[in-house]
């Protein structure tokens, strides 16, 4: 009796199916109605929200882009700038040195002509002493022989004591 039992479980009983079938149809229209048509439009809108995300990074990346090459450039621009301020700078200096230079050998230009020129009327004042002391001396040596007649051996000694008189600088 138990393998007729069990026999029987094991054949398919045609009620069943059909309400099988027809509980399955029931459940494929309700998912249908209910399930199917929000789960799709939530992936739908999934997929706009994505597609929506997708196209602002990509603007964004754009952007970025766009702003990376100005900042490129307005570096590229202030590194010029830079460079040029450098090099004017550099030529101010080189001007301000050269001129500095010329204005130096002007001045020691000028000094020496000063010290030249100092240096003459020293020359000529210590010259017009020494005439000065020579004619003084000429005199002295002069008035001393017209008072004595003197033969050539005084007149050497009185030459040579002359001499010894004179200043030593």
């Amino acid at each position: 009796m138990h393998l007729v039992l069990a026999a029987g479980l094991l054949e398919p009983a045609s009620g069943l199916i059909v309400w099988k079938a027809a509980a399955f149809s029931i459940l494929l229209f309700v998912l249908y109605k209910f399930a199917w048509g929000p789960i799709t439009e939530a992936l739908k809108e999934r997929e706009e929200t994505i597609d929506n995300s997708i196209r602002r990074a990509e603007k964004a990346l754009q952007e970025a882009k766009q702003i990376q090459a100005e900042n490129d450039k307005a570096r590229r621009e202030a590194e010029r700038e830079a460079q040029r301020i450098l090099r004017e700078a550099r030529e101010s200096a080189e001007e301000l040195k050269e001129k500095e230079k010329a204005q130096m050998r002007e001045e020691m230009q000028r000094m020496q002509e000063q010290a030249r020129a100092e240096i003459e009327r020293e020359k000529q004042g210590a010259l017009q002493e020494l005439r000065d002391e020579v004619a003084d001396l000429a005199v002295q040596a002069a008035s001393k022989i017209m008072r004595d007649d003197l033969d050539g051996q005084r007149q050497r000694k009185l030459v040579s004591d002359f001499i010894e008189d004179l200043p030593q600088n």
